[in-house]
């Protein structure tokens, strides 16, 4: 399901209109990606958690060429299921 396909199925669910659901689903990913900016969690009951992790900074190396090459640290979103999400997909 990409971003159209959900955009529709909440439209048709809640009743409301196609643009009503984009700007309601926009305002959502909006807020959750301004609290993880601020490192913050985002939980939704029953759905999961929205966190942020951090990934240490490590060596690798260019498939390419082979030559090792650092990589810094970065932080990264993260997503905990929910048991209500686990035990609907069990």
């Amino acid at each position: 399901m990409n971003k159209t396909e959900l955009i529709d199925h909440i439209a048709k669910s809640a009743d409301i209109s196609k643009a009503a659901a984009t700007r309601a689903l926009d305002a959502t990913i909006g807020a959750v990606r301004t609290t993880l900016k601020k490192n913050g969690t985002v939980t939704l009951v029953g759905f999961g958690t929205f966190s942020v992790g951090k990934r240490a900074a490590r060596t690798g190396r260019n498939p390419r060429t082979g030559e090792e090459i650092k990589i810094k640290s970065a932080k990264v979103p993260k997503f905990k299921p929910g048991k209500a999400l686990k035990d609907a997909l069990n």
